[in-house]
């Protein structure tokens, strides 16, 4: 069931809080994974959570949809909400979104692009990300970077 559509179903376009969660994925190079995703420049595998989901297993069922890979451990970095997280969308529907940003080294399985969910996925070092990376993904990935530099040394 797609708890998002259902519920749009009774409230319209209204302005809705929804959590999900996105993944920081790294491998041995301080490169970072990203999808050209289908809604609009480069970002963060993720998406929103589903009734009765933990918030990891949000995290580790998208990065599965969108990537082909199982995640392995997890390590919350950090939650990000607000004023700033309002979006709206071409179709009028309006939320906020809280999201659970994690980070991990630990993957298993053969990456393989969803095609519904985007065009490509790649890796990029963590100092030479994509100019046109949404600023939401940037905002997720930005204050971790000396630390997540650290992590892959």
């Amino acid at each position: 069931m797609d708890y998002v559509k259902e519920l749009r179903k009774v409230v319209g376009h209204r302005p809705l809080i929804l959590p999900g969660a996105v993944v920081i994925i790294l491998n041995g190079k301080n490169e970072l994974l990203l999808q050209n995703r289908n809604d609009g420049g480069w970002g963060l595998p993720g998406g929103l959570m589903e009734m009765g989901e933990s918030i990891e297993e949000t995290a580790r069922r998208e990065v599965k949809e969108e990537t082909n890979l199982e995640i392995e451990e997890l390590q919350l970095m950090g939650i990000f909400s607000g004023e700033e997280y309002f979006f709206k969308i071409d179709n009028g529907d309006e939320f906020y979104s809280v999201t659970a940003v994690y980070a991990t080294e630990d993957v298993k399985g053969d990456l393989a692009v969803n095609k519904t969910e985007a065009s490509d996925l790649q890796y990029f070092h963590l100092n030479h990300l994509p100019d046109d990376m949404a600023y939401e993904y940037r905002s997720y990935i930005t204050p971790f970077v000396k630390k997540l530099l650290k992590v892959g040394e």
